[in-house]
């Protein structure tokens, strides 16, 4: 079934891998999540804060379709092999999408905690580059 979805993407012209198109979902939006609280925090416009809970809440709709598309990628371009990059994306993947839920829940009181916050952001953010960091390693090693 995945070879027939690639199949008909070539057979239009799209010849390469669909992950990375939908990777800047979430990774943008831990990046732009991440840039909003840090000014909230230290510029003190707690008004910022709920701009980065909605770019928590765009990269969390984001990530089942990364995440499924790049199991697509790696089954058709890799067979499936087990390499360190892909076991390591797996739990990078799992982390960032636990860190977006509990930033999606406790993002409405960011104001009342907002070390806590500055902490699942910055968590979120590393995250981010870990996964992107793998995914080139994966790609250009």
């Amino acid at each position: 079934m995945i070879a027939s979805i690639f199949e008909l993407l070539n057979s239009i012209g799209f010849h390469h891998p669909v992950h990375p198109a939908f990777t800047h979902i979430p990774m943008g939006m831990a990046m732009g999540g991440f840039a909003f609280t840090l000014a909230a925090y230290f510029l003190k416009k707690p008004f910022l804060y709920k701009t980065a809970h909605h770019c928590a809440v765009l990269g969390l709709i984001g990530i089942p379709p990364t995440i499924i598309l790049g199991l697509m990628d790696w089954q058709y371009s890799y067979g499936g092999e087990w390499l360190t990059p892909i076991k390591i994306k797996l739990v990078m993947a799992g982390l960032i999408t636990i860190f977006m839920i509990a930033i999606v829940k406790y993002g409405s009181d960011a104001e009342k905690s907002p070390v806590r916050m500055l902490v699942l952001y910055t968590l979120t953010l590393l995250s981010a580059i870990n996964l992107g960091y793998w995914g080139g390693d994966l790609i250009f090693a």
